[in-house]
């Protein structure tokens, strides 16, 4: 799947999440990457402090970050449509991080 292809399922992705969901984010920024530096397999990765352990942000602060990586995501599936739904996945894992929902928490609810 090329970038520009890539980018356009990451943001349907987003517009398929509940818009009430959506409005309770808060300074954070979804990107997208070929892979993460360090570990190359990473599907998503969310760097920030979650909303339940956060306080007020300060004027300077900079938004979290969810980071969507194409490579790590096309490699591990067979079909475009595989990859669509787990585009989808890692979006919403990547998300819940940020609202302070841990992995094991996630596997519990079936996106683990």
């Amino acid at each position: 799947m090329s970038h520009t292809e890539f980018e356009k399922t990451v943001e349907q992705a987003l517009d398929s999440l509940d818009d009430g969901f959506l409005s309770l984010m808060e300074n954070v920024v979804v990107v997208t990457a070929d892979r993460h530096a360090d570990e190359p397999d990473l599907l998503g990765l969310y760097e920030g402090i979650p909303l339940t352990e956060r306080g007020d942000y300060g004027f300077l602060d900079l938004p979290d970050q969810v980071s969507i990586y194409r490579l790590a995501l096309c490699e591990m599936c067979d079909t475009e449509e595989q990859l669509i739904d787990e585009i989808r996945v890692t979006v919403v894992h990547e998300i819940a991080h940020h609202f302070g929902i841990d992995d094991d928490r996630l596997h519990e609810l079936g996106w683990g």
